[in-house]
């Protein structure tokens, strides 16, 4: 089982910790009554669905012996327009750097999104999740 709990500190600017004991600040936009403090709560939600990923193809990536130097993933999101809010699509954008074949990068990629991945398997069935991919010789910042 996993735990985590959120503190209201002022306004609508919150801290949420989970069973790991590491924060995540998070805060509205000053329109919405915050002061731009923290990442939004469903900036959260991709952020989180990119680390769970991103542990899992470059987990698979060193088991397949890939000399990966670098991944960096991109998330679009979409949301429905009315209450509540939820993302209806959300594209995924995989960027690898180094000596990767990308036959394996794809491998990895099916392997987390179909298999692996708890966070995409949780939005699944609300959001429609694509994916692209592609290696570069070095990643840019």
């Amino acid at each position: 089982m996993t735990n985590a709990h959120i503190t209201w500190v002022e306004d609508m600017q919150f801290v949420a910790q989970g069973d790991s004991g590491h924060a995540i600040v998070m805060d509205s936009s000053e329109e919405g009554g915050g002061h731009n403090t923290g990442a939004r709560p469903m900036e959260v939600v991709l952020m989180g669905l990119l680390g769970c990923t991103a542990m899992d193809v470059i987990s698979i990536l060193q088991k397949k012996r890939q000399n990966v130097a670098g991944l960096k993933i991109f998330a679009t999101g979409e949301r429905a327009a009315e209450h509540p809010k939820y993302y209806t699509k959300i594209h995924l954008e995989y960027v690898a750097a180094g000596d990767v074949q990308p036959e394996a990068l794809a491998r990895a990629i099916q392997l987390s999104e179909e298999k692996y991945c708890s966070a995409i398997a949780t939005v699944r069935g609300k959001a429609e999740i694509t994916s692209s991919f592609r290696v570069e010789p070095a990643l840019t910042k």
